[in-house]
């Protein structure tokens, strides 16, 4: 149920996007406590503010009254993904070269599950990962398809 949830409102939120040239990073539908969240994550090259996030809610949540796609009661929340972005797609992975990411792995590519670096390059779908090990600098090649999750890290 919650993946048709998560479709349903990834095809009625897109148009509204669209029209305000925005982009659509994540939808979540979870269960925290006793209460349901409906979360939209949006954002631009400018990034986006508390006014965008209000008209595209209320947007939503017109279309989402009509269709009804949800069956208990839920808050609806429109965001921007802040600065640690989660990294969805491969297309994601190309615009975030020389970013420092953070990636957890399915499993294990030299020992470890997690690795956190600058994404040198991201080519034939492997996300190519400099990372340090005390003072040395290591490279990790990641299929695409072994990433678990990934987002941007930020750097003090």
């Amino acid at each position: 149920m919650s993946s048709n949830v998560i479709k349903t409102t990834e095809e009625l939120v897109q148009p509204i996007l669209q029209e305000k040239e925005l982009e659509l990073v994540d939808v979540e539908y979870v269960k925290e406590g006793s209460n349901w969240f409906l979360r939209v994550y949006i954002d631009s090259e400018n990034g986006v503010d508390i006014a965008d996030c209000g008209t595209v809610s209320e947007q939503l949540s017109e279309k989402l009254d009509k269709a009804d796609p949800v069956e208990e009661a839920y808050y609806l929340e429109v965001s921007s993904p802040g600065v640690e972005r989660p990294l969805k797609s491969k297309d994601d992975f190309e615009k975030n070269v020389n970013n420092n990411v953070f990636v957890k792995l399915y499993e294990p590519i030299d020992g470890q599950k997690e690795y956190e670096g600058i994404l040198k390059e991201f080519t034939d779908n492997v996300a190519t990962i400099e990372y340090k090990v005390k003072t040395q600098k290591k490279l990790v090649e990641i299929p695409f398809n072994k990433i678990a999750k990934a987002r941007l890290a930020v750097t003090l």
